[in-house]
């Protein structure tokens, strides 16, 4: 699931500048997603190397994948020109999009003393989760680019296999979280998600293997449930961490996550976040994709609903 750049991609990168992507609402437009093709698809292994992105995104049994640009990173910096460069690998996969109007297209997860310890920006442990899960139409792929680690070494990625910790459920439970009983969040002032969706089934119906998983485990402490669908939430919340892998992104590392396969999180940050500059702590930036449909065209008929 971690993708390397070939030597002579990252060469060639490197020499390459991309012009400022437009947006047509929330979402990229089709004229920049082509005009970023146009200028790195004759890049050495540049189509390889976006084959196997989504490869690891969709095959079965992936849904995860981390590209390693860290060299990238190193050469460019982190500022405009490597931020195109990694729009335009996204682009490969889906369509870039803000949900967020008051937000720019990559939203800063910076860290935060005095915010609530689970929040993204928070310093405590970020339990398993999908993004805007209580929306219609959440976002396929919940994309993070790592500027700077904690430098204190602590805030691991956290990602479990949503299908294969259901599939590990008893029949009961499984026929709990089918049932249209959670809610969790508010919904305000979003953008190409569709509607707000209160109160939602954890599980779609849909083919196992296939649909959202729409879980937070926070809805676990902050909503209001039945017993019973408690329970069956909470069962699920202890097979995400039964099946987890961890790992540390590194600097120009960009993990891209298919929301339809995996749910992520984050484990604690390291004591002594009080003592970090705020330009020295850990800082991720967000980018959401939207799948395209079967024809290949971006969501503009959908994104407005």
């Amino acid at each position: 699931m971690f993708i390397k750049i070939p030597s002579e991609l990252e060469a060639a990168l490197i020499d390459r500048s991309l012009p400022p992507w437009e947006l047509d609402g929330s979402f990229l437009t089709r004229s920049t997603m082509e005009e970023y093709r146009t200028r790195l698809t004759t890049a050495p292994q540049f189509e390889e190397t976006a084959t196997a992105l989504r490869h690891a995104l969709t095959w079965e049994g992936g849904g995860y994948a981390v590209l390693c640009l860290g060299n990238l990173a190193k050469a460019l910096g982190t500022g405009v020109r490597f931020r195109r460069l990694v729009t335009a690998f996204a682009a490969e996969v889906a369509v870039p999009f803000s949900p967020f109007p008051r937000w720019p297209l990559w939203k800063d997860i910076g860290v935060k003393v005095d915010k609530d310890p689970g929040k993204s920006s928070g310093i405590g442990y970020n339990a398993f989760h999908m993004d805007l899960v209580n929306a219609t139409l959440p976002p396929d792929y919940t994309t993070l680019l790592c500027v700077r680690p904690d430098p204190l070494g602590g805030g691991p990625s956290i990602l479990s296999d949503a299908h294969a910790a259901v599939a590990r459920l008893s029949e009961n439970s499984r026929g709990l979280l089918a049932e249209a009983a959670y809610h969790y969040g508010t919904f305000f002032d979003l953008h190409g998600v569709g509607e707000e969706y209160k109160p939602f089934p954890i599980l779609e119906d849909c083919d196992p293997g296939d649909g959202f998983v729409r879980f937070t485990a926070k809805m676990l402490e902050r909503s209001q449930l039945g017993q019973l669908h408690a329970d069956a939430a909470r069962g699920l919340a202890e097979e995400l961490v039964r099946g987890q892998v961890a790992f540390m992104l590194q600097p120009g590392d960009y993990l891209i996550v298919n929301q339809r396969r995996f749910l992520h999180g984050r484990e604690a940050l390291n004591s002594g976040q009080e003592a970090v500059p705020v330009a020295e702590r850990r800082l991720l930036l967000q980018l959401f994709l939207r799948a395209r449909t079967g024809n290949g065209s971006d969501v503009a008929g959908r994104r407005h609903r």
